[in-house]
């Protein structure tokens, strides 16, 4: 178990030296075996562990006798995949608890400092998770692009560069609140009050929301 975990935590690190870093490009190659698993400490074959995880989510490839590359084309910029764990139960907590600490302070900021066309984009979003929601399509797009347009709206760069992590949480709360009609439910009155708050720029009321909306999934999914 020990090894199956160290191995997700440097595929992390690897994954965060190509899209925060941007140490390594699309189409780089890595270093070699023995550079790498010096460099982050670890054994061979927990690198490989690694490795293989990235590649089955198509990060990277190895080709044969030149060595393992980030893959040509990916868009670094906007990875879904953030950690090679599937199991939505076994960091979902953690995930919403970055939520609680990050967004409602996201929501104050943005309500402050929105443009107009920002905020206008804010409310498009919020309104299109609502027809999502009533007419029980995935929102798991459009919910990730009414937060993301949040913090965009904060025009605070390291905002937007912590989203995709957010996303992921964002992501597995609609899937593990799918089975949950309460939780739809509560979604729905937490946004229009987040939306309501946001268009009366109520910076401390937005906040107050956000964090009735994190707590309200956390309750519901059980963390």
């Amino acid at each position: 178990m020990g090894e199956k975990r160290l191995s997700d935590s440097v595929a992390e690190q690897i994954l965060t030296m190509i899209t925060m870093e941007k140490r390594f490009q699309p189409g780089d190659k890595l270093p070699n075996e023995n550079e790498l698993s010096k460099e982050l400490e670890i054994s061979r074959t927990t690198l490989r562990e690694a490795v293989r995880a990235l590649v089955a989510n198509g990060i990277l490839e190895i080709q044969r006798g030149r060595g393992t590359f980030v893959t040509q084309g990916i868009d670094t910029d906007n990875l879904k995949f953030l950690t090679p764990l599937k199991d939505a139960e076994v960091n979902a907590g953690d995930l919403y608890e970055m939520r609680l600490i990050f967004e409602p302070e996201a929501a104050y900021y943005a309500a402050l400092r929105a443009s107009d066309a920002e905020l206008e984009r804010i409310l498009f979003y919020g309104r299109k998770v609502e027809e999502k929601i009533q007419s029980k399509e995935d929102r798991t797009e459009v919910e990730q692009l009414f937060h993301r347009s949040i913090a965009k709206a904060t025009h605070n760069e390291f905002m937007n560069q912590l989203m995709p992590v957010i996303y992921q949480g964002i992501g597995q709360g609609v899937t593990l609140s799918r089975q949950k009609e309460m939780a739809v439910k509560d979604t729905l009155n937490d946004h229009r009050l987040i939306m309501e708050f946001m268009e009366a720029r109520n910076a401390e009321g937005a906040r107050s929301a956000m964090r009735i909306h994190i707590l309200h999934a956390m309750k519901e999914l059980g963390i």
